[in-house]
C-alpha cells in the first residue's frame, strides 16, 4: 500500500512539475520574448533618432557656414588661386557627402528616416534606386511606418556589407498600389537566403532562429491585416508589403500584390 501510495504521489508531483513547464512555456516565454523585442525596438528606434539627429546637425552646421563658404572661394577666385580653390571644393564637395540625400516621401518622419539611411548606403557604396511616396491616408502610425522601412533597410544594408562593392544595391518603392500602401524593397547579397518553413532564416541569429526586426515586421502587417511576400534568388533578395489604407477594408484573400507567393499576415 505504500508503494502504491508513493507512486500516486510520485505521479502527482510529475504532473504538477508537468503543468508548472507547461506554463512557463506559453505563459512566460512569450512574455519574455515580447519583453525582449520591445528593447530591442526601443534601441533601433533610438539608433534611428541618432542618425537623424546627427543628419540634420550637419545641415544646420552648413547652413551656418554657407556665407563663410562663399566668401572663402571668392578670395581663391579674386587672387587667382585656382588650385587652393579646386582643393577648398573638394573638401566641400566631402562634407557634403552626409547631406545630399535628402528625399521627400510627404511625411516628414519617413523623409528624416530614409535620409540617415541613404547616407549610410552611400558611406558604404551601395548603389540605390528610390522611388518613394506615401500616402496621407496610411493607417499605421508614423512611428510603425519608420518600424518598418528602418528594419528592413537595416537588414537590407548589413546583406550589401557581405557582398563585393559592386554587387551593392538597394531598391526602395512605396506608393500607393491598387488603392493600397505598397512598399518593395529588393537589396543584393551573398548567395541565398535559406528558406524555414513560410519565413527565412536569419543570418543574424544562431541557431537559425528569425531576427527581431523581422519578427517587428511581421507583427506590424498582421496588425492591419496586410500582405507580406519575401522572395530569394541567388545574389539577391526582395520583399513586398502591401497595408490597406484608412480608407479600405483589411486586404482580402485574392487581392495579392505583384508576386503571387508570399506570406499572408492575418
Amino acid at each position: 500500500m505504500e508503494t502504491v501510495a508513493a507512486l500516486i504521489l510520485g505521479l502527482l508531483l510529475l504532473a504538477a512539475a508537468g503543468a508548472a513547464f507547461l506554463t512557463f512555456l506559453f505563459f512566460w516565454i512569450p512574455r519574455l520574448m515580447d519583453r525582449r523585442l520591445e528593447h530591442f525596438q526601443s534601441d533601433l528606434m533610438d539608433r534611428h533618432y541618432d542618425e537623424v539627429e546627427n543628419m540634420y546637425r550637419t545641415m544646420r552646421g552648413w547652413r551656418h557656414d554657407y556665407h563663410n563658404h562663399i566668401q572663402a572661394m571668392k578670395a581663391y577666385a579674386q587672387l587667382g588661386k585656382y588650385e587652393e580653390l579646386i582643393a577648398y571644393l573638394g573638401r566641400l564637395d566631402e562634407n557634403l557627402y552626409q547631406v545630399d540625400t535628402m528625399v521627400k516621401t510627404g511625411n516628414l518622419m519617413m523623409d528624416a528616416v530614409l535620409g540617415s539611411k541613404l547616407s549610410l548606403m552611400k558611406k558604404r557604396g551601395i548603389r540605390t534606386d528610390v522611388t518613394v511616396h506615401v500616402p496621407e491616408e496610411m493607417r499605421l502610425t508614423d512611428l510603425e511606418l519608420c518600424v518598418l522601412v528602418g528594419n528592413l533597410l537595416d537588414n537590407a544594408i548589413e546583406a550589401c556589407d557581405e557582398v563585393e562593392e559592386e554587387n551593392r544595391f538597394i531598391r526602395i518603392y512605396m506608393d500607393t498600389l491598387q488603392e493600397q500602401f505598397y512598399l518593395s524593397i529588393m537589396n543584393g547579397m551573398k548567395g541565398k537566403a535559406q528558406r524555414k518553413g513560410t519565413g527565412f532564416v536569419s543570418r543574424k541569429r544562431e541557431g537559425g532562429l528569425p531576427g527581431f526586426g523581422l519578427q517587428r515586421v511581421d507583427r506590424i502587417v498582421e496588425k492591419y491585416g496586410g500582405y507580406l511576400n519575401r522572395q530569394t534568388e541567388d545574389g539577391v533578395f526582395a520583399t513586398e508589403i502591401l497595408l490597406p489604407l484608412a480608407r479600405q477594408a483589411p486586404v482580402q484573400e485574392g487581392r495579392r500584390g505583384p508576386s503571387q507567393e508570399g506570406e499572408r499576415k492575418e
